[in-house]
């Protein structure tokens, strides 16, 4: 807490203490004051206002809120009373007023269109979500129509005109050919943004494609194709000489006359535009012309707002982002091209739905106290501003003295307990709405601290440093310092206590040691708690490494002796070229040195030692220069030793700037090698004191320098000389020099948002230094909303480099923004990331399929979760196989997220395997979902035992037997078959003559009909029904029989014509085929 770095100051829960002393108390998030004390409804999370939904989805209508006691909730739809009992695919989640609209067992998504409002309520009071309207999203498809060709003359204008179905949302669209090819758009082909196609001069390579109008939808994800349209262009030149294209005169070249510009759209001269606030203006001109005109945008009375404004289409669009009302007035565009110029002018009004000015805020008070709520917005027309309290108008709630109406104002003077309640602010225009709601909470609340009691804070002598002393009440508690039981008050000098209470120690010194005691006070008691104290001796390198040149094979020596508070624990290490140090087995590390033995050239370079405690570091840096040889001179005398030079002394600060300062110094002996550069080191005592860091470098030419410096920062400069040996000694610090302060000019780098649990999620940043501070008080705007949402934008100041953001859903992404601010104003805009919640366990993989193609193989294939709920990072298969109460070994396998197939070779044909699978974030693995192997061969198809033993069963003799008796019994019917054949007795009526029988006619396989009479019928009279009778046979006349009351006539050949039928009594037919089936001898005449 009060550590040598970019101070935490601020525990995040006083934060609330400083809105406190503003006027409004915001509840602690400290679970045993928040289960304690009573607080109206708040909304917490609602739906968009326009809410349109995938018809193919349940729906989703989302409300939730806070309060204590928990809120209740109920609907409205089109302002009457929604009852959720009555509709069986209509539920509401527990704990929540989320509604969901089930249509797993069917149902039109369409009835459920309309307006929905939420109330939350408990017994202080109801609030109100916004007037949520839902649609369902369409996607129609495109009236049928035939497309006749298009004919046009070279060099004309033509427009191809799209007309999308209307789509809710309203379609993207874009133009291709039917064969899937994208239309190529220039200045004289573009789409505007109506969706047409404009063409500024038709010309014959134009009819080398087809045009057709694709609609993309947004939520089914599907593209509608419109039939294309087919261009046929008449021409005075035929011949399409595509070197022409290119040609400085290309029309004239192609026997095309030119034409003076003229607009395709907008039609005629002057036109109107009206735009909201806070949207983005389109201003289209599309002109003809041959040659192909070009446009130009120009602002009457002005010029263009060129932060915001920016050409598109080719120049024939202009867009100018987050329109305000300064840009309305007069714009035109001008088409020009060498036959003359057209303009045209449209006049821009700019008008807005309502915005804040100042939106209402939940009001704290204690009994007795004042208060009041504000509800001001602007908008053009002027919005109206109705107020309600509980959901219902203000004029019809019951009268209260204490509350007075004061237009957008409400004021409540000597609040009691009975006052509390939640009131609603709606301000309209023509052009849209604003609720908010603002709970008025009366409590009487005694002082409680919100720190751990009795904290020990230690801190580095002359640093600076805040001691916290979080706390709540109501009336606000007014917070006082003493130190160790002494009867002033703290405050003054060295001491400064701000508006939310915390103590800062601007200089720490050895007497501040002690214990320090905060009170809170209120008309209901006093709470207090202690800080204890403890001051700390710095670490500081009194003796430091010295830059050395050494030859190769020698022993070099770096000294590092360090001073420290003794009750500390000293860490001492070291750094080559920045980078930790391997200590092998050349080197030797002691507490205050370090020896190399033997040393080689690797060894040259950069050496650091960092002498470190659990609260400060000091570091100190020095050079090692490795000689391969001895340097002699020409003559053979050896040459004069070099050195490193001498420091740099009498440093003068001049010419003092509030950006700048001339720094000049007097240069040390250079010691027999020229000085090759100086280097500018800086220190400053508010961030990082005792540190020094690299400012600039010069040549070693130079000895005075104009140094740029940053706002906010109490300089204090040196300067090392350097030549080819090594580094002097840094100078003796500079005079110190403090510049102005002013706003951030940047924000912080690195800004990042992820999930440390499924529930939260941490937003991190790598905090500014002093140089980019730029003011005191440096801490950070902390903004953030759900991405998909688009809700208002959430904000927190913190004084650290992190915050926490809790009660999250699971893996959603966020916008997040961090801001720089001081207390000199903010910095510049900061730029929007996405950061993602927690994580969790996904749900089960779907639609697990398991196949069995055959007795070797196993395949299965599924789908991704339908939540992920993060990252997949892999799937978790496990696997057995069993047979009966038989199990065999787990088999596990890890698969990749992308891959959701798996092949199995089976090792037991027999048994059956039983599959269960989860997917895997980097929380763990989630939900799993189990499926077994088909029946095993044995139980559905001949088993593989008998399949692979039926060779061993074809060797065996009584098998042999019994094939040689059924090859013999097959000879004997087959013979009997010839015999029978050779009687006559088939006629092949179907030969004769296509007739389909019925399915009751007596037929045989090859199609022939038995027509013979009972001469030729064999074993007549002898079939015996199922009963043990005989049944009499019919009539001989069995042609007749056949016919239906008509005369049968015979060709010369004997074949029957005409149609016929088989008249059979269906009892004969029944016993007919009993008695076959039991008869051996029947059996056999059926075979022939």
């Amino acid at each position: 807490m009060a550590r040598q770095q970019p101070p935490p100051w601020v525990h995040p829960a006083f934060l609330l203490c400083l809105l406190g002393l503003g006027g409004a108390i915001e509840i602690p998030m400290d679970p045993s004051i928040q289960n304690e004390l009573t607080q109206p409804p708040t909304i917490t999370k609602q739906s968009v206002k326009d809410h349109i939904v995938d018809p193919r989805d349940n729906i989703l209508i989302e409300c939730e809120a806070k309060g204590n006691p928990a809120p209740s909730f109920h609907w409205t739809r089109n302002s009457r009373f929604f009852n959720i009992a009555k509709d069986p695919r209509v539920s509401m989640r527990r704990r929540s007023g989320t509604l969901v609209i089930d249509f797993r067992s069917g149902g039109r998504p369409e009835e459920y269109e309309g307006e929905y409002q939420c109330f939350a309520r408990n017994k202080f009071g109801t609030a109100l979500s916004n007037r949520i309207r839902l649609q369902v999203s369409k996607s129609p498809l495109w009236p049928k129509e035939n497309l006749d060709p298009v004919v046009v003359q070279e060099g004309a204008p033509l427009t191809l005109q799209c007309n999308p179905p209307p789509g809710l949302p309203s379609p993207v669209i874009f133009w291709m050919s039917s064969s899937m090819e994208p239309i190529t758009q220039d200045k004289r082909v573009s789409q505007g943004h109506s969706g047409d196609l404009y063409f500024s001069n038709v010309m014959l390579q134009d009819m080398q494609t087809d045009y057709s109008c694709n609609a993309r939808f947004h939520f089914t994800h599907t593209i509608q194709q419109k039939n294309p349209f087919t261009l046929k262009v008449l021409t005075n030149n035929p011949y399409n000489d595509s070197s022409l294209r290119n040609h400085p005169d290309m029309y004239s070249a192609r026997g095309v006359a030119e034409r003076t510009p003229s607009f395709m759209y907008p039609q005629g001269t002057a036109s109107s535009q009206m735009v909201l606030r806070g949207m983005d203006l389109l201003l289209e001109c599309i002109a003809s012309g041959v040659p192909t005109p070009d446009i130009a945008w120009y602002k009457k009375g002005g010029d263009l707002p060129s932060d915001k404004a920016k050409f598109e289409n080719f120049n024939k669009a202009l867009r100018i982002t987050n329109v305000s009302e300064e840009d309305s007035g007069e714009y035109f565009c001008l088409a020009s091209n060498k036959m003359g110029s057209i303009r045209h002018t449209i006049s821009v009004r700019v008008k807005a739905a309502p915005y804040w000015l100042d939106e209402p805020k939940n009001l704290i008070l204690a009994p007795g106290e004042d208060g009041r709520l504000v509800c001001r917005a602007n908008g053009n027309p002027k919005p109206t501003v109705q107020w309600m309290v509980n959901g219902e108008p203000l004029q019809s709630a019951p009268p209260n003295p204490n509350r007075e109406v004061a237009g957008d104002t409400i004021i409540f003077r000597d609040t009691q307990i009975s006052s509390r309640a939640v009131y609603q602010c709606n301000t309209s225009n023509e052009h849209g709405y604003l609720l908010a709601n603002a709970f008025v909470s009366v409590l009487d609340v005694p002082p409680r601290m919100l720190s751990p009691r009795n904290q020990l804070i230690r801190v580095i002598l002359y640093n600076r440093t805040r001691l916290d002393c979080p706390f709540f009440g109501s009336p606000i508690p007014t917070l006082r310092w003493f130190k160790n039981g002494q009867g002033s008050n703290l405050d003054g000098g060295n001491y400064h206590v701000y508006e939310n209470g915390s103590l800062e120690i601007k200089m720490i010194r050895k007497e501040d040691q002690g214990i320090y005691t905060c009170v809170a006070t209120n008309i209901l008691g006093k709470a207090e708690n202690q800080v204890r104290l403890e001051v700390k001796d710095p670490t500081r390198i009194y003796r430091m490494p010295e830059d050395q040149t050494a030859k190769r094979g020698t022993t070099v020596q770096l000294e590092c002796r360090v001073k420290h508070d003794p009750s500390l624990k000293l860490t001492v290490s070291w750094l080559k070229d920045d980078e930790p140090l391997y200590i092998g087995n050349r080197m030797k590390k002691e507490d205050d040195s370090l020896t190399i033995f033997g040393v080689a050239e690797r060894d040259q370079g950069s050496y650091t030692c960092v002498a470190s405690t659990e609260l400060d570091q000091d570091l100190a840096k020095a050079s090692l220069t490795v000689l391969a040889e001895q340097t002699t001179t020409t003559n053979g005398l050896a040459a004069l030793p070099k050195g490193r030079p001498d420091r740099p002394r009498d440093l003068e600060l001049t010419d003092l700037a509030e950006r700048s300062v001339r720094l000049t110094w007097i240069p040390g002996d250079a010691n027999n090698s020229p000085i090759t550069d100086y280097v500018v080191q800086f220190e400053e005592d508010q961030f990082q004191p005792g540190v020094w860091h690299d400012h600039s470098k010069f040549p070693g030419s130079v000895n005075s320098a104009v140094l740029r410096l940053s706002p906010y920062v109490n300089y204090q400069f040196r300067v090392i000389a350097i030549n080819e040996v090594g580094s002097s000694h840094p100078s003796l610090p500079s005079e110190r020099y403090r510049t102005s302060g002013a706003p951030p000019e940047s924000n912080p780098g690195d800004v990042r948002g992820e999930g440390t649990r499924k529930n939260n999620m941490e937003i991190t940043w790598t905090p500014m230094n002093a140089t980019s501070a730029f003011g005191p008080n440096l801490r950070y705007i902390v903004k953030w909303r759900r991405r998909e949402t688009r809700e208002a934008w959430n904000n927190a100041t913190v004084w650290g480099s992190r915050y926490v953001v809790g009660q999250t859903p699971v893996y959603v992404p966020y916008e997040i923004r961090v801001q720089a601010e001081n207390d000199f104003g903010k910095g510049p805009e900061p730029d929007t990331v996405i950061g993602y919640s927690g994580e969790d366990l996904p749900s089960a993989p779907r639609r697990l399929r398991v196949r069995q193609p055959n007795l070797e193989t196993i395949n299965l294939e599924w789908d991704h979760p339908e939540h992920p709920n993060g990252i997949l990072t892999g799937y978790t298969l496990r696997y057995v196989a069993f047979n009966g109460t038989k199990v065999g070994k787990q088999i596990v396998e890890n698969f990749s997220p992308n891959q959701t197939k798996f092949t199995v070779q089976r090792t037991d044909p027999v048994s059956r395997y039983r599959f269960t699978l989860s997917a895997r974030t980097q929380v763990g693995s989630g939900e799993t979902v189990t499926e077994e192997s088909p029946a095993p061969p044995n139980e559905a198809t001949p088993t593989a035992a008998y399949t692979n033993n039926q060779a061993d069963i074809a060797t065996q003799g009584w098998f042999i037997g019994l094939m040689c008796a059924i090859a013999l019994l097959v000879l004997i019917l087959l013979i009997v078959c010839f015999i029978k054949r050779s009687r006559g007795g088939k006629y092949p009526v179907r030969e004769k003559k296509d007739v389909p029988l019925g399915p009751e006619d007596p037929k045989e396989e090859d199609g022939s009909f038995d027509y013979s009479d009972e001469d030729n019928k064999p074993l007549q009279g002898s079939q015996t029904s199922l009963d043990g009778t005989i049944k009499q046979q019919e009539s001989d006349d069995s042609l007749v029989d056949y016919g239906e009351g008509g005369e049968g006539q015979f060709n010369e050949d004997g074949s029957f014509i005409g149609q016929y039928t088989v008249k059979k009594d269906k009892e004969e037919t029944e016993g007919n085929e009993s008695s076959e089936a039991t008869s051996p001898v029947n059996a056999i005449y059926s075979l022939a």
